[in-house]
């Protein structure tokens, strides 16, 4: 199946891109498709690597003897963070012969560790992420919860096994040979821990006992899994009111469900129960952080929660907007005290209730604000529409 993905990556006449996302997101397929005569560099190839890495000038020495047919569409480099100095040349090319480059990996750590030439401002970013709802025909919710959004993984009838092999070959194996960590076996518990402890707070001290390692050396590893577009760190959302709030403790989310699922060694049968309601959880906010990114909208997901246990999923647009992920077809009002207190405290523009309900309706309204219930479907095809204010 082709599926058309979201991203509109148009560049005018001379402008250069990097172009980041996860291992398998579809990067290096879409980039085929939609320039189709660009010349391609693909870094994975060993012998490719091998030579550049030895020699980056045959990348300048190979380009200049093209002719400027040839070079119509922007030159590709796949997996760019393998080759930094590559990075040198390719400013060069730019300045001098006025190239134009789209530059695609899976983690730009390596490059800003290792104080790379990012091109000073002279590459656009974009961002590419697992499927999202309108790129899928007939979505199917209940395999999306279990195999994740990875386009081979969604399609496929051997999801699990392609997991296994995922997160064996590349989540734990290629981040220790990209040198990204030292104590491989430290590393393999975390991410053991990574799938129990995904969509909740952080507890750092926690973590390191079981890990046998210290707090500081969570850090980084969240810090890597971000850097690597693996996951995100949601904070918390911060207002002065009446009320006291956790303070500064992030959650943390995989990229993936399938991959969360896999680490979790979690199977969802039903849309319902609580594994299923964490699942659906994390599905809305993977589609919130990708209408975001690929719409580059700079409104941070926060998330919020009062000292007593009081709590809303998710908080955009600087409060504006608050959303409560549900899995019920028909939520209560009683069942949603931390939306109502926050609608006390906040007066958000916007209170949504995303569930499985087969019909939209205005649940109570608090504080002037309308607490709405919309059918997971609606709220969708309204976000990916630009019916909401972010």
């Amino acid at each position: 199946m082709t599926l058309k993905r979201w991203l509109d990556l148009k560049l005018p006449t001379g402008q250069s891109a990097f172009l980041w996302g996860a291992r398998k997101t579809g990067k290096s397929t879409y980039l085929k498709q939609h320039f189709p005569r660009s010349i391609f560099y693909d870094l994975l190839k060993t012998d490719e690597l091998t030579r550049l890495l030895a020699a980056p000038h045959l990348l300048r020495e190979e380009l200049i003897s093209l002719s400027t047919d040839q070079l119509k569409q922007p030159v590709i480099i796949d997996e760019i963070q393998k080759v930094p100095v590559l990075l040198n040349e390719i400013h060069w090319l730019i300045e001098n012969k006025k190239m134009s480059f789209i530059l695609c990996g899976s983690s730009a750590r390596k490059l800003k560790r290792g104080a790379a030439n990012l091109l000073g401002g002279r590459a656009w970013r974009f961002n590419f992420y697992p499927l999202v709802y309108k790129e899928i025909p007939e979505f199917d919710l209940l395999r999306a919860l279990n195999q994740g959004l990875l386009p081979s993984h969604y399609l496929s009838d051997q999801a699990p096994r392609m997991l296994r092999a995922y997160i064996s070959d590349y989540l734990i194996e290629e981040i220790q040979a990209e040198g990204l960590v030292r104590n491989l076996p430290g590393f393999a518990r975390f991410m053991d821990l990574v799938g129990f402890s995904n969509g909740q707070m952080i507890n750092f001290a926690n973590l390191a006992r079981d890990c046998a390692v210290d707090a500081k050396t969570i850090k980084e590893y969240y810090q890597i899994l971000e850097d690597t577009l693996l996951g995100y760190a949601i904070l918390p959302f911060h207002k002065k009111v009446k009320r006291e709030l956790i303070q500064s403790t992030p959650k943390f989310y995989l990229f993936d469900i399938g991959v969360a699922n896999y680490l979790k060694h979690r199977k969802i049968a039903l849309l319902r129960g609580t594994d299923a309601g964490d699942a659906f959880e994390h599905y809305i906010l993977m589609e919130l952080i990708a209408y975001l990114g690929l719409n580059e909208i700079d409104s941070p997901i926060r998330y919020w929660r009062s000292k007593s246990g009081l709590a809303v999923d998710f908080v955009l647009n600087e409060g504006k907007t608050a959303i409560e992920v549900k899995i019920s077809s028909s939520p209560h009002l009683s069942e949603l005290k931390g939306l109502t207190t926050f609608c006390e405290d906040y007066k958000p523009k916007q209170a949504l209730v995303v569930c499985l309900a087969p019909r939209k309706r205005i649940l109570a309204t608090i504080n002037q604000t309308p607490i709405e219930v919309l059918p997971w479907q609606d709220f969708l095809e309204n976000l990916w529409n630009k019916n909401y204010e972010y």
